[in-house]
């Protein structure tokens, strides 16, 4: 067996767990709660408030792409703002439709080593560096919102280590950062000003999904479930995290007695926002593919 046969079969294993794993949370959650329900709360969802909800998704990507592009900028690696957006975004296609392959992340690894010259060990420190900051930035923020939810009442002992955890996030951060990547000390504090900024925005993006469904109640609890659900997407073992944030939610939302429904149904309409919002990214290297240019710079 060839190497390249062997990466093929491997890749190909991995989507197909990828996608029973995926399958499986689903089916779980779905035969579980009531579908009836579920369904007309996503049909009759606001259009208004949904759009609202795109914006702001798409507020913290950009933030997020700019973010990128400061630790690219750091490891010497200078892309125009617009060329950065585009690859990001084709980023973020590659994630949630190309499940066990090259991947978003792997996607950009490549295309710049192949086109800007550095080496694979400086770009990935960037690519990965910038995820690491974003769970910091998430950590903190799921800290935040749990202290004033329904968990507080129930869990009053264990405040205290959330409150430890909400305080020692940043400081670990930059010991890590000073530790093993130091060549990104000059930008820590506006990159963590903006993993701040990405994570608020999407928690208002979560925010305008609930209000499209009118549910009013408990909003605190909800938000701060989306973000703990966000910290169990991290590991890439559904398809995009379906699968893994509806699970959460579930459990969660049982476990406080809240409605369920609720919470599957912000699950869902946030994954298909994220959906929607990543075929910018093909579109545009279709475009570029139709024009002759080069499919692979996206620029």
């Amino acid at each position: 067996m060839t190497k390249a046969s062997s990466s093929i079969k491997s890749k190909a294993l991995k989507t197909a767990i990828q996608l029973l794993l995926t399958v499986a949370a689903l089916a779980i959650v779905l035969s579980k709660t009531d579908t009836e329900r579920l369904t007309s709360l996503i049909r009759h969802a606001h259009p208004g408030y949904l759009l609202g909800s795109l914006l702001f998704f798409n507020i913290s990507k950009i933030v997020n792409a700019v973010r990128l592009n400061r630790f690219f900028l750091a490891i010497g690696l200078r892309l125009s703002a617009w060329y950065n957006l585009k690859l990001y975004y084709l980023g973020m296609f590659y994630n949630l439709f190309l499940p066990g392959g090259i991947g978003g992340d792997g996607y950009k690894i490549y295309v710049l080593k192949k086109n800007h010259g550095l080496t694979v060990m400086n770009i990935f420190s960037a690519v990965f560096w910038d995820r690491v900051s974003g769970i910091f930035a998430l950590i903190f923020l799921s800290a935040l919102l749990i202290i004033p939810s329904s968990f507080a009442a129930l869990y009053p002992g264990e405040m205290l280590w959330i409150w430890v955890i909400a305080g020692v996030s940043y400081p670990l951060s930059l010991l890590l950062t000073w530790l093993f990547y130091r060549q990104f000390m000059p930008v820590f504090i506006v990159t963590a000003f903006e993993s701040l900024v990405i994570q608020a925005t999407q928690v208002i993006s979560a925010w305008f999904i609930l209000m499209a469904m009118s549910a009013t109640a408990h909003q605190i609890d909800y938000l701060a479930i989306f973000l703990i659900s966000s910290v169990a997407t991290i590991l890439p073992l559904t398809v995009g995290g379906a699968g893994a944030r509806e699970v959460t939610f579930f459990y969660a939302l049982n476990h406080l007695g809240l409605d369920v429904n609720t919470g599957i149904a912000l699950s869902l309409i946030f994954f298909a926002i994220s959906a929607i919002s990543s075929l910018v990214g093909i579109l545009s290297k279709i475009r570029h593919e139709k024009s002759g240019e080069n499919a692979e710079a996206v620029d």
